[in-house]
């Protein structure tokens, strides 16, 4: 139990707690999660205004999760948010298929990836990169 509440605080430090998954390593420099629809909401207010591509995985288990953290160390240029589903209901309620990624440019959403799979995922990211 310690070591479970250790985890937890490690994901604490880097904000990675939101969706009471401790994203493994603590530490994915450009990943953040959006733990409420609060938080979520922020986050897309600074894409809107913001330059920089980014990717949002809209999720409700893990499967993917540990691929996405990976690739966040990859592809530096771009910003990672992970947002659970159950975590952000109201921000959430038109995604109708767990993962679906969207991807940002210039404040606009250009792309929509639905499903898993590491290969096509990282092509994808590679492609907005």
């Amino acid at each position: 139990m310690a070591e479970a509440a250790n985890g937890k605080e490690d994901a604490k430090r880097t904000g990675l707690e939101g969706p009471g998954l401790p994203l493994q390593g603590g530490s994915h420099g450009n990943l953040r999660s959006a733990g409420s629809d609060q938080q979520l909401r922020q986050m897309l207010d600074s894409l809107k205004s913001s330059k920089s591509p980014a990717v949002i995985n809209y999720g409700a288990s893990c499967q993917i999760l540990p691929s996405f953290c990976k690739f966040s160390d990859k592809f530096k240029n771009l910003t990672f948010i992970y947002a659970d589903i159950d975590e952000c209901p109201e921000t959430t309620q038109n995604i109708r298929y767990t993962p679906t990624f969207h991807f940002y440019r210039d404040g606009e959403r250009v792309d929509e990836m639905l499903g898993t799979g590491e290969e096509r995922l990282h092509d994808r990211l590679w492609l907005h990169s």
